[in-house]
């Protein structure tokens, strides 16, 4: 039996599916339903007709902006990524990981983002790394995304006239949860208590124990200061495309507020638990919208275009890419097999 790098046997897994499973297609399909149904029962509460002048008044081009900004948002992360796996000591080049990052996007409306672990499946195919050797990937990736998204807000608070009330919660939250996931002594310290507290899932909580380990490869003030520059570079970007798009929707409540708006909400609707912050966020920037005197026949369109052209287009992009990605680690993984 071939066997890999980890001493796991590499045929050990049955050959899955090469698109997302039916569930988890149905699953972002209801999800999108329901909140498009909800923020066009608001359109059609508040003015159909104003709502339509709002949305006609974006052109194509206009679209095509948003939709560039968000790929800038999506390229910088998956550099992160890379540079993640680089430091970690993968064997993967560059394009590879950005199939990986990208691919991963298909699962991103799954609670808790756990479907976004099919990154793992597809490494250890084609490297024959265990998921307790790549775990800390995630871990690290997320926790960089939350402390760039707090930074962001924490400077674009004091410099909008945005009054958001819960903005430093959420900032020291964010925070906390980016610290304790990048300190491996601390989060398997965690990970022990917790288990203790409840005792269940003991494969993994062992797993979490073992991934930690790896975690003091990230600590480095270099690579926290190169991947907090990539996610700040990256999540500015979109909160940039939110400025513009009110403004085009002449609801220009200033660059920083657009952005302490964009970043506060995404965070928001995340710290709900809803799978992608769905309905959380969407709640969220209507409601602080609505603070800055923008009328809901501005804010509820406004609000469904940015989250098309960010969420729903990274899940697309994570579509597309998905089978390819599942191919080309299947035919990695016979590869490894033969030899």
């Amino acid at each position: 039996m071939a066997m890999s790098t980890t001493g796991i046997p590499l045929n050990a897994h049955p050959r899955a599916k090469q698109t997302p499973r039916l569930r988890d297609v149905l699953l972002i399909g209801g999800l999108f339903v329901l909140v498009a149904a909800g923020l066009i029962s608001l359109a059609v509460a508040t003015g159909w007709q104003e709502t339509l002048e709002q949305v006609a008044r974006l052109t194509w081009p206009e679209f095509a902006a948003l939709l560039a900004l968000s790929l800038v948002n999506y390229f910088f992360r998956g550099l992160r990524w890379h540079l993640f796996a680089r430091r970690l000591g993968l064997p993967t080049r560059v394009l590879q990981d950005m199939r990986h990052f990208l691919g991963g996007f298909a699962m991103s409306v799954t609670p808790g983002r756990v479907g976004e672990l099919v990154r793992m499946r597809w490494l250890r195919r084609e490297t024959g790394w265990a998921f307790e050797r790549t775990a800390p990937l995630v871990l690290v990736d997320r926790a960089s995304d939350l402390a760039a998204m707090a930074l962001i807000l924490a400077i674009a608070v004091p410099l909008s006239a945005a009054g958001i009330a819960g903005a430093l919660p959420v900032v020291a939250l964010a925070l906390a949860a980016a610290y304790v996931a990048t300190r491996p002594r601390l989060l398997s310290g965690l990970a022990s208590a917790v288990y203790r507290l409840c005792g269940l899932w003991p494969r993994l909580f062992a797993r979490i124990r073992a991934a930690s380990r790896s975690l003091a490869r990230f600590s480095s003030a270099p690579v926290m200061a190169g991947a907090a520059a990539l996610g700040v570079i990256g999540w500015l970007a979109e909160g940039y495309a939110f400025y513009l798009l009110l403004m085009w929707m002449g609801a220009d409540v200033g660059f920083w507020s657009a952005v302490a708006i964009f970043v506060f909400a995404t965070l928001a609707g995340g710290l709900t638990g809803a799978p992608g912050g769905v309905g959380g966020a969407e709640a969220a920037m209507i409601g602080l919208l609505m603070l800055e005197h923008v009328p809901l026949e501005v804010s509820v369109p406004a609000t469904l275009i940015i989250r098309v052209t960010t969420l729903w287009f990274a899940i697309g992009i994570g579509f597309a890419v998905f089978p390819f990605a599942e191919r080309i680690s299947l035919r990695a993984r016979d590869a490894l097999e033969k030899h």
